[in-house]
């Protein structure tokens, strides 16, 4: 595979977003300076935090 970055400590996964959330995603990195992958880390964090709280409660 050459050409293409070994990813040590991430795995490549291929999602679609709404449009309307595209380009406030892509403001909200500019404006940060914090790359969509970390963002994107956060989101999914928080939504696992959220989940497991729900799943606690059954």
């Amino acid at each position: 595979m050459m050409g293409e970055a070994q990813l040590v400590n991430r795995t490549k996964f291929i999602s679609s977003l709404k449009n309307e959330l595209v380009p406030q995603f892509n403001q909200l990195s500019a404006e940060t300076r914090v790359p969509k992958s970390r963002l994107l880390d956060e989101a999914i964090e928080d939504l696992l935090k959220k989940y497991e709280k729900r799943r606690a409660l059954y």
